[in-house]
């Protein structure tokens, strides 16, 4: 039984297609999953809000961290479910195998990261508080989670309860993966979206630091 079910509706983390995700997540996609312009504007948030010089988490990554290609890092640690993927972006100094909604444990000790990613790819936990609060275990004190997320999505393989929201719902849906793992100062939902007179794929962002 998933540890979210206390805390939201039964079903929440259900999903369209329930058969293991080694299955799905074995042919190596090595696509964008937003627009040019919502890229850029990833790129653009990660440099100025991740601290450079630091020791970077990206969790769920894939051949793309998009982090600017002079962004200055002590080492990036990629984990992802494809090894090709994985191998595929030149922006890792180290690559991790690892299954979160089989395994939400990370395999890092306490402490070890000055910060924390994952772009677009939130809406795939099934367990979401047990990875948060994972994610909190493994950041310094004052480090900062940050999840960034668009309305693109594999519906068959996105939680239930993502598909039944808007793009504001899931900033507070966020928000209560922060609240409810603890450990996290108050969470704050930005627009980090492309600004352009023509349409774009929107980009938001929820972050919080871990409590000192």
């Amino acid at each position: 039984m998933s540890s979210e079910q206390p805390l939201y509706p039964l079903g929440s983390f259900r999903r369209e297609d329930t058969s293991d995700d080694e299955l799905f997540y074995d042919y190596p996609r090595l696509v964008v999953h937003v627009d040019d312009d919502a890229v850029a504007a990833i790129s653009k948030y990660l440099d100025t809000s991740l601290p450079h010089n630091s020791v970077i988490l990206d969790l769920m990554s894939s051949w793309r961290s998009h982090l600017p290609e002079n962004f200055s890092k002590q080492k990036l640690v990629g984990l992802g479910m494809n090894k090709v993927e994985l191998a595929e972006n030149p922006q890792l100094d180290e690559r991790v195998i690892h299954n979160l909604n089989k395994n939400p444990q990370l395999p890092f000790a306490d402490n070890t990261f000055d910060t924390a990613v994952v772009t677009v790819s939130v809406q795939y936990m099934t367990q979401p508080v047990a990875v948060f609060r994972e994610v909190n275990r493994v950041l310094k004190p004052g480090a900062s989670f940050h999840v960034i997320y668009s309305n693109r999505m594999f519906p068959t393989k996105a939680v239930l309860i993502w598909q039944l929201l808007n793009d504001e719902q899931h900033g507070d849906l966020i928000a209560s993966y922060f609240k409810n793992s603890s450990g996290w100062d108050e969470p704050k939902i930005l627009d980090a979206s492309p600004k352009s007179s023509s349409y774009t794929d929107p980009v938001f962002v929820v972050t919080a630091a871990k409590s000192a």
